[in-house]
């Protein structure tokens, strides 16, 4: 067994410290076991100890890890989420000489990846009682909070020289449409994405057209 201060080295050659590497182990263990649980039936339906006996560890360490079941819902939320800002950076970065084109790109893309997305499905599907949705609508501050942190670091990474005030509202602008948009869809992605980047053009113009 390794020693306290010992290391797990990933495949890409980055060592990471063991407890670290524990961590995120068991918190992407439990969030599969989650994932796994709501193909099968609603979030209201499951525990946090059937989610913790579906990962093979104890309802303690589950609690120990998370806290509350809320706060284990809001990280799942987020976790999930990191799969569609994955593609949003990409998009993003992908048309550095036209912000409006890189706007629009990554609106499209977590839109389209949203509406396909089987758990996503799921999660829209909630009733209001006791599902996932609360914690991308009305309790969705920390999501918010997460996605426009991240969206932020994405715009000004590609655009160092933009306002920093001016690149966190417009992220900030951008994830709150997009939660709006795949809470209550209406025009197909690309549709959105083009109106979208028509209403914002000027503000997208000012904020990183120069930068």
């Amino acid at each position: 067994m390794a020693a306290p201060g010992a290391t797990i080295e990933r495949m890409e050659g980055v060592r990471t410290p063991y407890p670290q590497a524990a961590r995120q182990l068991l918190r992407e263990t439990l969030f599969g076991a989650a994932r796994d649980e709501l193909q099968q039936r609603a979030w209201s339906e499951i525990t946090m100890a059937e989610i913790a006996s579906a990962a093979g560890v104890s309802r303690q360490t589950l609690y120990k890890e998370f806290g509350s079941r809320d706060e284990f819902a809001q990280a799942f939320v987020i976790h999930e989420g990191e799969r569609f800002l994955d593609g949003v950076d990409a998009a993003v970065l992908a048309h550095l000489d036209d912000p409006r084109t890189a706007v629009g790109a990554a609106l499209e893309v977590f839109l389209r990846s949203a509406g396909e997305d089987p758990l996503v499905r799921i999660l829209l599907s909630d009733d209001g009682a006791g599902g996932l949705l609360p914690f991308v609508t009305t309790q969705g501050m920390p999501v918010v909070q997460w996605a426009t942190g991240r969206l932020t670091a994405t715009i000004e990474e590609g655009w160092p020289e933009a306002p920093a005030d001016k690149a966190r509202l417009l992220a900030e602008t951008l994830v709150r449409l997009a939660i709006s948009h795949i809470t209550a869809p209406g025009d197909s992605p690309e549709t959105t994405a083009a109106a979208t980047g028509e209403l914002l053009g000027p503000f997208i113009d000012e904020a990183l057209g120069d930068a």
